[in-house]
């Protein structure tokens, strides 16, 4: 669900990227902050998408955690770049490195979750219809039903569905209770980011007018506390990422490996997976 909202505060020829071709516009105003970002608290937040990806991808490499678990937050990594680049010039070709990236994490996921064992099960027909259904969708939200909610209704079903299975993959495991907890929490972590956003996304989209209204009246720097759309990616990022560990400690536990990882949090901020005894797990 976007606003489309016509910007007044700059002339469109004005624009360091030219007109909007993009066929969403968010409830921050145009290029206010910066005469080259489009809608600078939005691209900037996605800074946290970047953070939390790269930490992960780092952390997965040096402790051997696997190729998958690399190119997850590899996936994660490149949704938070095609955000800000989004928002950075609101143009349609970047919109869709925002949209779309989202899609092929989810379905990343989903196989992850489906391959959970040492041995791959289903060989190359899981990923060729992944694919297959990936590409559908692509070719279908370009060239046929260019509508927003087509992309978030295809989103939403492909998170459910990839929650739903790696949920019935968790309850079918004999685990630890400890290593039980450590997924329901990570889920309900995941859930709760999620979840967050989705509110604050919905309340930006609905209040815009009274949210600029009450950002004109306190002024920067406080303004960017109103900047919703922000706190969208920030809690989105952090969900995500959440889920992410999700699917990683299902992946640990199914294979039986509950002795060797634990949960830690960089400063506190950021969560990652560390194995107690360093060991590659592919």
């Amino acid at each position: 669900m976007g606003m489309i909202i016509l910007d007044t505060a700059r002339n469109a020829t004005a624009y360091f990227w030219g007109e909007r071709t993009s066929t969403i516009d968010w409830c921050e105003e145009n290029y206010v902050v910066s005469d080259y970002i489009a809608e600078f608290w939005n691209c900037l937040t996605n800074g946290m998408f970047v953070i939390l990806a790269a930490f992960g991808i780092v952390n997965a490499i040096k402790h051997q955690q696997g190729k998958r678990v690399v190119t997850l937050y590899m996936g994660l990594l490149f949704v938070g770049c095609g955000s800000a680049c989004f928002h950075a010039t609101l143009k349609y070709t970047t919109q869709l490195l925002d949209e779309l990236p989202m899609l092929y994490l989810c379905a990343l996921g989903f196989y992850s979750l489906v391959e959970i064992d040492r041995a791959i099960n289903f060989g190359w027909k899981l990923p060729v219809a992944l694919i297959a259904l990936q590409t559908a969708i692509t070719v279908t939200y370009i060239f046929w039903v260019q509508s927003p909610v087509f992309h978030q209704a295809a989103f939403a079903t492909t998170v459910c569905a990839s929650v739903a299975f790696g949920y019935r993959r968790q309850c079918e495991m004999t685990i630890s209770n400890r290593t039980r907890r450590m997924l329901q929490r990570l889920l309900l972590q995941g859930f709760l980011g999620m979840a967050g956003g989705f509110f604050v996304w919905n309340l930006d989209n609905i209040f815009c007018h009274r949210l600029r209204t009450y950002r004109s009246h306190v002024g920067a720097p406080l303004d960017a506390i109103l900047q919703l759309h922000g706190w969208w990616h920030i809690l989105t990022a952090y969900g995500s990422t959440y889920l992410l560990l999700w699917v990683h400690l299902t992946k640990l536990a199914r294979q039986g490996h509950d002795h060797l990882f634990t949960i830690r949090h960089f400063a506190g901020l950021i969560p990652y997976i560390t194995l107690k005894s360093p060991k590659k797990i592919d």
